[in-house]
């Protein structure tokens, strides 16, 4: 690579580094893995950055690097997790309810499988188009329109799951509370 194209990536990188590293966190949930996922990205299309012929369509390569790569990860990751009945509790800091709503966001995004996560940050978070989108991910508009709607029901799904959960858990505590003020008067009356 010439110089000045060198000198070109490193400021293309300096200006677009936030909002790339933003990308990438809504591709994995952990941040050190967006790290990561973000410099993957960045090594493979520095060595084809004289490829990309219009400069003004490099976050859309870099995004597209990102969404393989994060896609090579998964299909080679070990299966070292165990289904379980019950979530951990989310940790949640006081007075931060926005970050609450992101974080539960962040976990129901979970379930869903790769491409359809892929379709729905690219769609809603980063706000791209459904041609953008396709054009991203290498797929026609309707496999977007057909893979996003599938992945909203799901999302709508687990979070009436999750709610449903809540509120038996609440009634359950509600029933807890009354048997518990019941003894206590009867063991008063007595």
């Amino acid at each position: 690579m010439a110089h000045g194209e060198v000198l070109e990536f490193e400021e293309y990188v300096r200006t677009r580094q936030e909002a790339l590293l933003r990308s990438a966190r809504r591709l994995v949930p952990d941040p050190i893995d967006a790290q990561d996922l973000l410099q993957t990205a960045l090594v493979r299309t520095y060595g084809r950055w004289d490829g990309i012929a219009d400069k003004s369509l490099a976050d859309a390569y870099l995004r597209r690097v990102m969404i393989n790569t994060r896609t090579e990860w998964w299909r080679a990751r070990k299966l070292d997790e165990v289904p379980t009945e019950q979530l951990p509790d989310a940790s949640v800091e006081d007075g931060a309810e926005q970050r609450a709503d992101r974080a539960l966001l962040m976990d129901v995004l979970k379930v869903l499988a790769p491409k359809q996560r892929s379709v729905v940050v690219l769609r809603h978070w980063e706000q791209m188009s459904t041609e953008e989108t396709a054009a991203a991910l290498g797929m026609s508009a309707g496999t977007v329109k057909s893979t996003l709607h599938r992945a909203l029901a799901r999302l709508r799904q687990e979070l009436e799951s999750r709610d449903l959960d809540a509120r038996a858990l609440e009634r359950a505590d509600v029933r807890r509370e009354r048997e518990r003020d019941e003894r206590g008067r009867e063991r008063c009356a007595a």
